[in-house]
């Protein structure tokens, strides 16, 4: 259609002359809206179209991923069950020795499981915990080990590690129902943080009035281990492997080492562990420390009981000549041994377990047992 000369002679639209009113030629009419909207419409459906493009592949890789993940957790969650179902794990013992005498006082129990060797006890644990099963597995390995308290050497007390959440759950209570409970020792993982001391202390008071000692694990690690030292006041604290390790080559950690022997010791009256002894030389340094109960591949594998406990003891000294006993006080009289008991029935005798290896180097590293790195210290028995 030809649009009409104005009277200016400028075409005309909608009876608008462009000639003699400019800013209409620069100013879409009605037509020129709908044209210049519907191009722009074209235009912005285009690179929709191209970014929807360009993102379907990311959508695509998310959707894929969140697949497998979910694939594998429900393997994971499918595993664990099995494992619970079957009560598929073992218990193996590691032993925890006097330093002065070179006996057994007692023993820590550890879980190992069947499968993978890469996969160790913690992952499992953590595994179970992220598939809701974390307290099933942890009572069911705490049960494993109370069966077999009966067959440890009555001098000797058994400890276990359970998380608060399965400390506070009425089936743990009924397992130690059946057990010499002033034998059990009650290490307190941190699995599940302890978020009210209170009411933890308060709903273990029946056990340990019943005889249940209560360790605090990891000691001069950081905060949490302080936290647990100062609110829990345990009748154990373990000192963590990152302290002991190499604490003969390092005046820091035996500055450290000293002042927790000593907070322990003094403050609390408590027993002091060590953890993770490897060598003769952290050894000999934490003895000349004070520490008189250490843990650790220096000191005796993990293993199954057989008949009695295979426990890999070598033989040391008791006090050397110059050194004051860590147990006496400023007067000079020892101090009872909270953990000792009744020595009415002498430990492992030699035919008991072979020979031990050598301890000068780092030769049982935790690389010969995969499952016993996250614990360190610890091996599969040897036959």
């Amino acid at each position: 259609m030809t649009v009409p000369p104005g009277p200016g002679g400028g075409p005309s639209c909608g009876g608008i002359d462009r000639g003699r009113f400019p800013m209409a030629a620069s100013t879409p009419m009605t037509g020129d809206v709908f044209v210049h909207k519907k191009g722009r419409a074209k235009l912005a459906r285009g690179r929709v179209g191209a970014a929807e493009g360009t993102a379907r592949p990311g959508r695509r890789e998310a959707r894929r991923l969140q697949a497998a993940a979910e694939q594998r957790t429900e393997e994971t969650e499918r595993r664990i069950r099995r494992t619970i179902e079957h009560r598929a794990l073992e218990t193996h013992f590691q032993p925890i020795i006097d330093l002065r005498t070179g006996n057994p006082l007692g023993t820590e129990a550890l879980s190992r499981f069947p499968g993978e060797l890469s996969r160790t006890p913690d992952v499992w644990f953590a595994e179970a915990a992220s598939v809701g099963l974390g307290y099933e597995l942890e009572i069911l390995a705490v049960e494993k080990a109370l069966a077999q308290l009966n067959r440890l050497p009555s001098a000797m007390y058994l400890s276990i590690n359970a998380s608060a959440e399965t400390i506070l759950s009425d089936r743990f209570h009924e397992s130690l129902d059946d057990v010499q409970a002033e034998r059990v020792v009650l290490e307190v993982t941190e699995h599940t943080p302890i978020t009210d001391y209170a009411r933890f202390a308060t709903s273990i008071a029946g056990l340990r009035a019943r005889g249940v000692r209560l360790a605090v694990d990891d000691a001069g690690s950081g905060y949490a281990g302080f936290g647990h030292l100062l609110d829990l006041k345990p009748d154990i604290v373990k000192l963590d492997i990152a302290l002991t390790r190499g604490i003969d080559r390092d005046p820091a950690r035996q500055a450290l080492g000293r002042a927790l022997l000593r907070f322990g010791l003094e403050t609390y009256r408590t027993t002091m562990v060590a953890e993770g002894i490897e060598t003769r030389g952290e050894l000999a340094t934490l003895r000349s420390l004070g520490c008189r109960v250490g843990q650790g591949f220096a000191l005796g594998r993990p293993s199954l009981l057989v008949n009695r406990p295979r426990l890999h003891l070598p033989t040391y000294p008791t006090v050397p000549a110059g050194h004051a006993d860590p147990r006496a006080d400023r007067s000079g009289r020892a101090e009872p041994d909270p953990i000792e008991g009744d020595r009415s029935e002498p430990g492992p005798s030699e035919g008991d377990h072979p020979e031990p290896g050598p301890v000068d180097g780092r030769a049982d590293s935790p690389a010969s047992d995969p499952q016993g790195s996250a614990d360190r210290g610890e091996l599969q028995p040897t036959s």
